[in-house]
């Protein structure tokens, strides 16, 4: 799947003419038809600016949607640096067939550049997450298929795992409410990605410092929320021992301190047998109870 893509993105870079962007009319880019390859060596260079990738990326998507084909073609290769991670942090620990999970992460990025806002900053962060969400939907349709026979060590981590992938805590987290998909997307990108948190505060239409409080107070929820799992695990864990391994008290029938009937105790042991008080059975310390196992 990714192989084509890249196989097909090739050719448009590949002889005497081709495929570039304008650089004249972006920022930031030589004055000059920019080929597509350069273009990309450009934009994930450390020193791009974000509104750089921005204006390259407003300028790719606007023409795939007017010509589709060889743009919707180029949109694809030039994100393929980030769709390569998203589909390998999704299939690293699955065993099953990938084909479909990495299919539903290119198709998830397809159907975003039909309708992501290019007003907004950040705009390859935005469609990296589109595409993540959908092969995690594909990743997840695939585990609850093959769950009545699978082993459990093919699941994905989740949350409930100490060595969970963040990006799988995250996303779990939406799902359970706990937080929003722009809250993961600020946390996973900043705290997991390249993006800085100036960067995402800008792509947020915040100032730093409010980007800051909604990182901290979204990343307070997710620690109760985790916090909660890892209680609810080790409750869990530790009810089925004390049902099979413990027997309660009053369960128990006391045992006599006479010996059964069998002779063994007249012929003699090691020890001799201490003299058995004549005392009532009544008496305190005339049955003992048998020493807990507890």
């Amino acid at each position: 799947m990714f192989d084509i893509a890249r196989t097909a993105f090739a050719w448009l870079v590949t002889g005497p003419h081709p495929v570039a962007l304008d650089g004249r009319r972006i920022s930031g880019l030589p004055p000059r038809l920019v080929p597509l390859d350069e273009v990309g060596r450009l934009t994930v260079a450390k020193g791009c600016p974000q509104q750089t990738r921005d204006a390259v990326w407003t300028a790719l998507v606007t023409r795939s949607r007017a010509e589709g084909g060889t743009w919707t073609v180029a949109c694809v290769g030039l994100a393929l640096p980030v769709l390569l991670p998203v589909a390998a942090k999704l299939t690293n620990r699955f065993r099953g067939e990938v084909h479909d999970i990495h299919a539903a992460v290119l198709t998830g990025f397809l159907e975003a550049l039909t309708d992501v806002d290019l007003t907004r900053p950040a705009i390859l962060v935005r469609l990296r997450w589109a595409a993540y969400r959908a092969g995690h939907r594909a990743l997840r349709e695939a585990l609850d298929a093959a769950a009545p026979i699978a082993d459990l060590g093919s699941r994905a981590p989740g949350p409930e795992h100490a060595g969970g992938h963040p990006d799988f805590v995250l996303l779990a987290a939406v799902d359970a409410g706990v937080l929003t998909a722009a809250e993961a997307a600020l946390i996973g990108d900043t705290r997991f990605g390249q993006l800085s948190l100036a960067d995402a505060a800008h792509a947020r239409g915040q100032t730093y410092k409010a980007a800051q409080q909604a990182r901290h107070r979204a990343e307070r929820r997710l620690g109760r929320y985790l916090n909660a799992l890892r209680e609810n695990d080790a409750t869990t864990r530790a009810e089925p021992r004390r049902t099979a391994e413990y027997e309660p008290e009053k369960t128990r029938r006391p045992m006599s301190p006479r010996p059964p009937k069998s002779g063994v105790g007249d012929r003699g042991t090691r020890v001799p047998a201490r003299p058995r008080p004549s005392r009532s059975t009544s008496e305190p310390g005339a049955v003992q109870e048998a020493s807990s196992c507890d």
